[in-house]
Protein backbone atom coordinates (compact mmCIF):
# COMPACT_ATOMS: atom_id res chain seq x y z
CA UNK A 1 0.00 0.00 0.00
CA UNK A 2 1.10 3.31 -1.18
CA UNK A 3 2.16 6.26 1.67
CA UNK A 4 1.84 9.95 0.40
CA UNK A 5 4.40 11.61 0.29
CA UNK A 6 3.13 13.95 3.60
CA UNK A 7 3.23 10.35 5.71
CA UNK A 8 6.26 9.74 4.37
CA UNK A 9 7.71 12.43 5.17
CA UNK A 10 6.42 12.58 8.82
CA UNK A 11 7.26 8.87 9.32
CA UNK A 12 11.08 9.70 8.50
CA UNK A 13 11.08 12.65 10.79
CA UNK A 14 9.86 10.67 13.34
CA UNK A 15 12.20 7.93 13.04
CA UNK A 16 15.11 10.35 12.48
CA UNK A 17 13.89 12.47 15.58
CA UNK A 18 13.53 9.18 17.51
CA UNK A 19 16.72 7.66 16.62
CA UNK A 20 18.85 10.82 17.41
CA UNK A 21 17.27 10.86 21.04
CA UNK A 22 17.56 7.20 21.55
CA UNK A 23 21.07 7.45 21.25
CA UNK A 24 21.56 10.56 23.66
CA UNK A 25 19.59 9.20 26.48
CA UNK A 26 21.18 5.56 25.87
CA UNK A 27 24.56 7.47 26.17
CA UNK A 28 23.50 9.54 29.54
CA UNK A 29 22.28 6.02 31.00
CA UNK A 30 25.24 4.30 30.25
CA UNK A 31 27.53 6.89 31.91
CA UNK A 32 25.48 7.22 34.66
CA UNK A 33 25.21 3.20 34.94
CA UNK A 34 29.13 4.10 35.75
CA UNK A 35 28.81 6.24 38.86
CA UNK A 36 29.59 10.01 39.05
CA UNK A 37 32.93 11.27 39.80
CA UNK A 38 33.17 14.65 41.41
CA UNK A 39 34.07 16.30 38.36
CA UNK A 40 30.69 13.84 36.47
CA UNK A 41 31.72 10.92 33.78
CA UNK A 42 29.16 12.59 31.50
CA UNK A 43 31.33 15.87 31.09
CA UNK A 44 34.64 13.74 31.40
CA UNK A 45 36.44 15.26 28.31
CA UNK A 46 35.42 18.19 28.20
CA UNK A 47 31.94 20.76 29.35
CA UNK A 48 29.33 18.99 27.57
CA UNK A 49 30.54 16.10 26.04
CA UNK A 50 28.20 12.89 25.66
CA UNK A 51 30.21 9.99 25.32
CA UNK A 52 28.82 7.62 22.50
CA UNK A 53 29.47 4.08 21.24
CA UNK A 54 30.09 2.88 17.56
CA UNK A 55 26.43 1.71 17.45
CA UNK A 56 24.99 4.74 18.90
CA UNK A 57 27.39 7.53 16.60
CA UNK A 58 25.40 5.56 13.80
CA UNK A 59 22.50 5.84 14.88
CA UNK A 60 23.32 9.45 15.43
CA UNK A 61 24.44 10.11 12.26
CA UNK A 62 21.74 8.16 10.03
CA UNK A 63 18.67 9.85 12.20
CA UNK A 64 20.23 13.44 11.92
CA UNK A 65 21.34 12.86 8.27
CA UNK A 66 17.71 12.67 7.75
CA UNK A 67 16.55 15.09 9.47
CA UNK A 68 18.98 17.42 7.87
CA UNK A 69 18.38 16.44 4.22
CA UNK A 70 14.89 17.24 4.97
CA UNK A 71 15.30 20.55 6.41
CA UNK A 72 19.32 21.93 5.76
CA UNK A 73 18.35 24.53 8.26
CA UNK A 74 17.74 22.34 11.14
CA UNK A 75 21.73 23.76 12.20
CA UNK A 76 21.08 21.01 15.61
CA UNK A 77 20.71 18.31 12.97
CA UNK A 78 23.79 19.21 10.95
CA UNK A 79 26.21 19.61 14.21
CA UNK A 80 25.58 16.31 15.14
CA UNK A 81 25.40 14.84 11.62
CA UNK A 82 29.36 16.26 11.73
CA UNK A 83 30.17 15.00 14.89
CA UNK A 84 29.35 11.51 14.29
CA UNK A 85 31.28 11.48 11.04
CA UNK A 86 33.94 13.86 10.76
CA UNK A 87 36.39 11.90 12.75
CA UNK A 88 39.21 11.37 10.08
CA UNK A 89 38.68 14.96 8.60
CA UNK A 90 39.20 16.35 12.17
CA UNK A 91 42.46 14.87 13.15
CA UNK A 92 43.84 16.24 9.44
CA UNK A 93 42.59 19.05 10.08
CA UNK A 94 44.04 19.42 13.85
CA UNK A 95 47.63 18.09 11.88
CA UNK A 96 47.90 21.00 9.40
CA UNK A 97 46.51 23.45 12.36
CA UNK A 98 49.90 21.83 14.21
CA UNK A 99 52.47 22.05 11.03
CA UNK A 100 51.71 25.77 10.86
CA UNK A 101 52.64 28.35 13.57
CA UNK A 102 49.64 30.71 13.56
CA UNK A 103 47.40 27.46 13.60
CA UNK A 104 49.75 26.27 16.61
CA UNK A 105 48.91 29.15 18.61
CA UNK A 106 45.16 28.49 18.19
CA UNK A 107 45.25 24.96 19.39
CA UNK A 108 47.15 26.47 22.40
CA UNK A 109 45.20 29.63 22.88
CA UNK A 110 42.19 28.18 22.25
CA UNK A 111 40.36 31.03 21.02
CA UNK A 112 36.65 31.56 20.80
CA UNK A 113 34.46 33.75 18.72
CA UNK A 114 31.65 34.52 20.73
CA UNK A 115 30.03 38.21 21.11
CA UNK A 116 31.18 38.67 24.27
CA UNK A 117 34.62 38.12 22.62
CA UNK A 118 34.67 41.04 20.00
CA UNK A 119 34.96 44.48 20.38
CA UNK A 120 32.10 45.30 18.37
CA UNK A 121 32.46 49.38 18.88
CA UNK A 122 36.00 49.22 17.29
CA UNK A 123 35.03 47.11 14.54
CA UNK A 124 32.68 49.68 13.47
CA UNK A 125 35.32 51.97 12.84
CA UNK A 126 37.69 49.89 10.68
CA UNK A 127 37.70 51.06 7.35
CA UNK A 128 35.63 49.43 4.75
CA UNK A 129 37.29 46.80 2.97
CA UNK A 130 39.14 45.24 6.38
CA UNK A 131 38.23 42.03 7.99
CA UNK A 132 36.32 43.25 10.99
CA UNK A 133 34.14 45.31 9.35
CA UNK A 134 33.27 43.60 6.18
CA UNK A 135 32.31 40.42 8.87
CA UNK A 136 30.70 42.99 11.64
CA UNK A 137 28.31 43.89 8.22
CA UNK A 138 28.32 40.54 7.09
CA UNK A 139 26.30 39.35 10.74
CA UNK A 140 24.77 42.94 10.30
CA UNK A 141 23.14 42.46 6.64
CA UNK A 142 21.81 38.22 7.20
CA UNK A 143 21.31 39.02 10.58
CA UNK A 144 23.54 36.20 12.25
CA UNK A 145 25.74 36.28 15.26
CA UNK A 146 28.30 33.86 16.26
CA UNK A 147 26.54 32.87 19.41
CA UNK A 148 24.07 30.78 18.08
CA UNK A 149 26.97 27.88 17.23
CA UNK A 150 26.28 25.05 19.44
CA UNK A 151 28.50 23.59 21.52
CA UNK A 152 29.98 20.39 20.48
CA UNK A 153 29.02 17.17 22.06
CA UNK A 154 29.91 14.38 20.40
CA UNK A 155 33.72 13.94 19.39
CA UNK A 156 35.08 11.57 21.51
CA UNK A 157 38.77 13.89 21.95
CA UNK A 158 38.95 17.10 23.44
CA UNK A 159 41.38 18.70 21.10
CA UNK A 160 39.27 17.81 18.04
CA UNK A 161 36.32 18.78 19.48
CA UNK A 162 38.13 22.40 19.96
CA UNK A 163 38.92 21.97 16.20
CA UNK A 164 35.18 20.87 15.44
CA UNK A 165 34.35 24.70 17.38
CA UNK A 166 36.30 26.44 15.50
CA UNK A 167 35.50 25.46 12.43
CA UNK A 168 31.91 25.87 13.31
CA UNK A 169 32.93 29.87 14.77
CA UNK A 170 34.35 30.71 11.93
CA UNK A 171 31.63 29.48 9.18
CA UNK A 172 30.39 33.30 8.99
CA UNK A 173 34.16 33.96 8.66
CA UNK A 174 34.17 32.01 5.01
CA UNK A 175 30.76 33.67 4.49
CA UNK A 176 32.69 36.51 4.57
CA UNK A 177 36.10 35.62 2.69
CA UNK A 178 34.15 34.45 -0.15
CA UNK A 179 31.39 37.57 -0.30
CA UNK A 180 28.45 34.79 -0.05
CA UNK A 181 25.26 35.71 1.87
CA UNK A 182 23.36 33.00 3.59
CA UNK A 183 20.79 32.25 1.22
CA UNK A 184 20.67 28.78 -0.51
CA UNK A 185 23.04 29.66 -2.94
CA UNK A 186 25.29 31.43 -1.09
CA UNK A 187 25.46 28.58 1.38
CA UNK A 188 25.54 25.59 -1.20
CA UNK A 189 28.76 27.83 -2.85
CA UNK A 190 30.10 28.26 1.03
CA UNK A 191 29.75 23.98 1.55
CA UNK A 192 31.50 23.89 -1.88
CA UNK A 193 34.47 25.58 -0.75
CA UNK A 194 34.38 24.19 2.85
CA UNK A 195 34.15 20.39 1.55
CA UNK A 196 37.47 20.97 -0.68
CA UNK A 197 39.19 22.61 1.99
CA UNK A 198 38.07 20.57 5.39
CA UNK A 199 36.94 17.01 3.51
CA UNK A 200 34.45 16.97 6.47
CA UNK A 201 31.30 14.49 5.15
CA UNK A 202 29.11 16.60 6.20
CA UNK A 203 30.23 19.49 3.84
CA UNK A 204 30.77 16.99 1.05
CA UNK A 205 26.77 16.46 1.50
CA UNK A 206 25.38 19.76 2.00
CA UNK A 207 27.77 19.95 -1.42
CA UNK A 208 26.43 17.22 -3.16
CA UNK A 209 22.42 17.41 -2.38
CA UNK A 210 22.04 21.34 -1.49
CA UNK A 211 21.90 22.19 -4.99
CA UNK A 212 19.11 20.47 -5.65
CA UNK A 213 16.90 22.60 -3.56
CA UNK A 214 18.09 25.33 -6.33
CA UNK A 215 16.03 27.17 -8.80
CA UNK A 216 17.38 26.01 -12.45
CA UNK A 217 18.54 29.84 -12.69
CA UNK A 218 20.49 29.60 -9.77
CA UNK A 219 21.66 26.19 -10.70
CA UNK A 220 23.10 27.65 -13.76
CA UNK A 221 25.34 30.11 -11.86
CA UNK A 222 26.49 27.82 -9.41
CA UNK A 223 27.15 25.47 -12.17
CA UNK A 224 29.07 27.52 -14.97
CA UNK A 225 30.51 29.98 -11.99
CA UNK A 226 30.21 29.79 -8.33
CA UNK A 227 30.62 26.33 -7.89
CA UNK A 228 34.55 25.84 -10.01
CA UNK A 229 35.34 28.85 -8.15
CA UNK A 230 34.17 27.44 -5.01
CA UNK A 231 35.98 23.95 -5.75
CA UNK A 232 39.20 25.63 -6.96
CA UNK A 233 39.68 28.03 -4.52
CA UNK A 234 38.96 25.34 -1.58
CA UNK A 235 41.56 23.08 -2.94
CA UNK A 236 44.16 25.56 -3.16
CA UNK A 237 43.66 27.85 -0.27
CA UNK A 238 46.02 27.24 2.40
CA UNK A 239 44.19 25.94 5.79
CA UNK A 240 41.70 28.47 6.81
CA UNK A 241 41.24 27.15 10.21
CA UNK A 242 45.12 28.10 10.80
CA UNK A 243 43.82 31.75 10.20
CA UNK A 244 44.05 34.23 14.31
CA UNK A 245 41.16 35.98 12.80
CA UNK A 246 41.04 37.49 16.23
CA UNK A 247 44.73 39.18 15.42
CA UNK A 248 43.69 40.11 11.61
CA UNK A 249 40.54 42.81 12.01
CA UNK A 250 42.25 45.58 10.78
CA UNK A 251 43.90 43.34 7.74
CA UNK A 252 41.91 44.05 4.17
CA UNK A 253 39.81 41.59 3.21
CA UNK A 254 41.47 41.30 -0.47
CA UNK A 255 45.16 41.02 1.47
CA UNK A 256 43.62 38.31 3.36
CA UNK A 257 42.15 36.16 0.48
CA UNK A 258 45.79 36.70 -1.97
CA UNK A 259 47.82 35.34 1.44
CA UNK A 260 45.33 32.43 2.14
CA UNK A 261 45.23 32.32 -1.87
CA UNK A 262 41.21 32.20 -2.50
CA UNK A 263 40.47 33.88 -5.51
CA UNK A 264 37.73 36.75 -5.89
CA UNK A 265 34.12 36.13 -6.26
CA UNK A 266 33.18 35.85 -9.58
CA UNK A 267 29.39 37.06 -8.74
CA UNK A 268 28.26 39.71 -6.21
CA UNK A 269 25.00 38.12 -4.54
CA UNK A 270 22.59 40.04 -2.41
CA UNK A 271 21.45 38.61 0.46
CA UNK A 272 17.94 38.30 -1.48
CA UNK A 273 19.58 35.94 -3.98
CA UNK A 274 19.94 38.13 -6.99
CA UNK A 275 23.45 38.32 -8.87
CA UNK A 276 25.77 40.55 -10.16
CA UNK A 277 28.75 40.43 -12.10
CA UNK A 278 31.83 41.10 -9.50
CA UNK A 279 33.46 43.98 -10.22
CA UNK A 280 37.32 43.75 -11.65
Amino acid sequence: MLRSPIVAGRTARFWSVSSVSLAVRSGRQQHTDLGSPSEGQYDRLYRGHIPTSPLQKALLAVGSGVAALQDPYRHDMVAVLGETTGHLALMKLRDRMKSDPEGYSILTERPRIRLSTLDVSRMSTLPDGSLGREYLRFLEDNRVTPDTRAEVKFVDDEELAYVMQRYREVHDLMHTLLGMPTNMLGEVAVKLFEAAQTGLPMCILGAALGPLRLSTSRMQKLATSLGPWALRSGWQSHCVLSVFYERRWEQSLDSLREELNIEAPPLTLRASGTAAPAES
